[in-house]
């Protein structure tokens, strides 16, 4: 909260126009002589605890007006103090809660104009040492501040056979399982290095920084673009084949809204808020927001549940710490796959989340990036459902680490957090599942029990595979553990490269690559005048699985030369002699099942350009 206090003479003020979230019972007109004027601005941040803002501001107004000698003080709402304001719902909560405060003392005259009202206002400062003040007040930094009420975390592993073992027994061995179970222990981890897949995403024309735009905002080349967007399609395949339904929400809301207010409140300082006219919004960090107000909008039956919508959220947007964003890892905008289950009662959500949560393990071995998890669940639950937690670690059939907190702090009283392992061992947050108990409630969405009872059900929060770009990245920290690094061959931008010897063989790759691509299999031709060696040498370098060398003989013959990469080591590429028809047989093998789209790029390498 920011504080300007005047020590006046005289302040008037009169309401002539009221905005969207103007207070209807206002004062429209008002004055104090020898008065303390209070001109505030409620903060975002005020919303992690508005009591003790509220608390602080009382004590700092108290002992100022102690230090002026007067009695009266005047209440005035001022947005231009700060440019991160708190949703209006939470700011006149504020300057209720001072006013009433103040107001509890006898000795006080207190006055408030009211919030959301353009109005005009004089006041004349008596011009002493201490008749103009500035504070800035923060959650929790009051010398007297109420202290929190400490959660208490507990850690253990369960193993899919039900054993339950001491966490911090793992943290010696050098497993994936282990470095998820250290970070999430508060062992120190590795500092200073850059992730491996910084270079990466640059050295392969997939992502690049934008200067141009704000911290975390990237450029996606066509290269990356096509990955990004097969990514995208195998998401969609697998929420289609579970029931979901596609929908497409906005990107921003109205913080006047009080569902949204409270519901964004629950992510601290980590939002993009600006103004438009007079309205405070928001850019999304979910789909949340758009999907809770389908659903409010939505007659909903029992028979219909559990319903699944779906949305592909491009983008989210998360103010996350400068400092903190870094490569695919981190981001300020990003893409998000997000589902969220409508279920009739807590056991519809049990089960719900069983088959979901099956659906992000089956997305680590789809897209090749190994995942270990975490589950986490409020005290209460966790004795009440233990059985239940105990019966999906072992339809996991790998060990969990599970947290149990002392009490709910959020939303949701159960979650798993599916996580890959980057090259330093840091965990990778992708896909998660989460059971709310609160949004029902706070959107008003309801259905009718058969006696006419008003049920706000459960609601899973899920993302398949967590955001794109993680994905993303995590694909590309995956390769500092393979000795011929790779896409998975449905995910290369290139499937297969044809590399003609000569100028004579152009013609011949031009003709197998038409006909590769009119079969479903994205082939280049590298039809630029350098040597086979650099040409084979470059077509390593991009990565691709299949590369093929036309000559005289191939050109005779109709068999073809054939590198193909997963079965190569490093520097003994393994070759096979393959028909044509047995290449595409071997590509729609590998393929079989997944996404395809055509080439971004151009099929003949002499006409594609460079990006970086």
């Amino acid at each position: 909260m920011r504080l300007l206090l005047i020590h006046s003479d005289h302040i008037e003020y009169e309401a002539r126009k009221k905005t969207k979230v103007a207070e209807e019972d206002a004062v429209q007109k008002d004055a104090l002589d020898e008065a303390l004027a209070v001109f505030c601005a409620v903060e975002s941040v005020d919303e992690e605890n508005i009591e003790d803002v509220i608390r602080q501001a009382v004590d700092e107004i108290v002992t100022t007006a102690g230090q002026l000698g007067t009695t009266n003080i005047m209440i005035y709402p001022y947005a231009h103090l700060s440019s991160d304001l708190a949703a209006p719902e939470t700011a006149v909560s504020a300057l209720k809660g001072i006013e009433e405060a103040l107001s509890a003392n006898d000795e006080f005259v207190v006055k408030r104009a009211p919030f959301g009202w353009y109005k005009a206002f004089t006041v004349t400062c008596k011009g002493h040492p201490l008749s103009e003040l500035s504070r800035t007040i923060v959650p929790g930094e009051g010398a007297a501040a109420a202290p929190k009420k400490e959660i208490q975390h507990e850690f253990f592993v369960l193993t899919p056979e039900g054993e339950r073992r001491d966490a911090a027994g793992y943290v010696k061995e050098n497993t994936p399982f282990a470095s998820l179970i250290k970070k999430e222990l508060g062992y120190p981890g590795p500092e200073g290095a850059e992730p491996v897949h910084v270079d990466l995403m640059r050295a392969k024309e997939l992502v690049e920084y934008e200067p141009r735009s704000d911290v975390g905002h990237h450029r996606w080349m066509p290269r990356g673009k096509l990955i990004r967007d097969l990514l995208s399609d195998y998401v969609l395949s697998q929420v289609l084949e579970y029931g979901g339904m596609p929908v497409e929400t906005p990107v921003m809301y109205d913080l006047g809204d009080k569902a949204i207010a409270e519901h964004a409140a629950k992510f601290g300082e980590r939002q993009y808020r600006f103004k438009s006219g007079n309205r405070d919004m928001m850019l999304r960090f979910a789909a949340c927001f758009g999907m809770f107000s389908i659903m409010h909008d939505m007659h909903i039956s029992p028979n219909t549940l559990p319903m699944k919508l779906y949305e592909l959220s491009t983008y989210s947007f998360r103010h996350e710490q400068k400092g903190e964003v870094i490569g695919l890892k981190r981001l300020r905008a990003f893409t998000m796959p997000d589902m969220h289950t409508l279920c009739r009662d807590v056991d519809g959500a049990l089960a719900a989340f069983e088959e979901q949560l099956a659906i992000g393990w089956k997305s680590g071995e789809d897209l090749e990036t190994p995942l270990v998890g975490v589950f986490r669940c409020t005290r209460d639950f966790f004795e009440q459902y233990e059985l239940w937690v105990k019966e999906i670690v072992a339809k996991s059939g790998v060990p969990m680490l599970i947290e149990v907190l002392s009490e709910r702090t959020h939303y949701w009283i159960a979650k798993v957090d599916l996580a890959a392992i980057d090259a330093q061992g840091r965990p990778i947050e992708n896909p998660t599942v989460q059971i709310d108990v609160e949004s029902a409630d706070r959107f008003d969405i309801k259905y009718y029990a058969p006696d006419g009872t008003e049920i706000h059900p459960p609601i899973l929060h899920c993302s398949p595979t967590g955001s794109i770009e993680r994905v993303i990245c995590a694909m590309l920290e995956g390769t500092a553990a393979q000795e011929v690094p790779s896409f998975p061959t449905w995910l290369a931008p290139t499937q297969v490269r044809l590399v003609p010897v000569a100028e004579r063989h152009v013609c011949f790759a031009e003709e197998i690559g038409t006909r590769l691509n009119a079969a479903g299999i994205r082939a280049d031709v590298d039809d630029r005048d350098e040597s086979v060696n650099k040409k084979v040498r470059e077509a390593g370098m991009d990565w691709v699985p299949y590369v093929a060398v036309i000559g005289d003989q191939e050109a005779e013959t109709g068999r073809l030369t054939v590198t193909i990469r997963k079965l190569s080591e490093k520097k003994k590429p393994y070759k096979e002699m393959m028909t044509e028809s047995e290449l595409v047989q071997a590509v729609k093998m590998e393929t079989a099942g997944k996404p395809f789209r055509p080439l971004y790029t151009p099929r003949l390498l002499s006409r594609k350009p460079r990006f970086i």
